[in-house]
């Protein structure tokens, strides 16, 4: 039976606060995600680090840029036996087929996630920067074409889930945007709740401030993995 799986989203300001929660959480969590700041701050080493103790270790650069820049960037960071990385699909079909070619020419098994559509990027915020193309229709078009470049998987908002329903189903779906409830005042805003998103499709989400700033993180993660247990999918 197909289970969606936790990742935790490891937002914070400074490696040493990131160590700090990873302590707490005691190993309560398996997947962990860093974005570009944790990364610059701490840069491969702490990347390593963070993979020799044990976590899979997602790595969400949504590089973007032309194809030959991208794919050189993509080889060294598959040597670093990351879990995932992610390119932007809207950087175009040659520009992820080159990343897989360059994965695997590293003899990789590192999984190539594409962006979608950012989760904070919704009505005239598209608008403004995609005049007279639907959301959906980008993320139709996008899917598709990460699906044909030989990407693993896909990063989409959990209301997309339904929309891809039946489509490229071998891509894994990846999906941030998760809440405690469907409330949010926070910069996301095409969100969705922990069993919302598992029912609807969700092979992994993404969850940050729910459990970096709860009082007590071990037990908002344990919370949402017994959540994610009691989905039938």
């Amino acid at each position: 039976m197909k289970r969606c799986e936790l990742i935790l989203a490891l937002d914070l300001k400074t490696v040493d606060c990131a160590r700090a929660m990873l302590d707490k959480l005691s190993g309560s969590v398996r997947y962990i995600k860093i974005g570009p700041r944790l990364f610059t701050l701490g840069g491969t080493g702490f990347a390593e680090e963070l993979i020799n103790s044990g976590y899979k270790l997602f790595l969400d650069l949504k590089l973007h840029d032309i194809p030959n820049t991208v794919a050189s960037a993509v080889e060294p960071l598959a040597e670093l036996g990351l879990w995932a990385l992610t390119v932007h699909t809207s950087g175009g079909y040659e520009m992820m087929a080159r990343s897989v070619a360059a994965r695997d020419n590293a003899g990789s098994r590192m999984k190539l996630l594409g962006i979608t559509v950012l989760t904070s990027l919704g009505g005239g915020l598209w608008d403004e920067v995609h005049p007279n193309l639907s959301v959906e229709d980008a993320l139709l078009a996008r899917t598709n074409a990460a699906e044909r470049a030989g990407l693993d998987g896909i990063v989409c908002s959990p209301l997309d889930l339904g929309l891809l329903r039946g489509k490229s189903e071998k891509l894994i779906r990846v999906v941030p945007g998760i809440r405690s409830s469907v409330v949010s005042t926070e910069d996301q805003t095409r969100t969705a709740t922990v069993e919302e998103a598992a029912k609807n499709g969700a092979d992994y989400i993404v969850v940050g401030r729910p459990i970096l700033e709860a009082r007590d993180p071990v037990s908002a993660a344990r919370d949402i993995m017994e959540r994610l247990a009691g989905v039938t999918m």
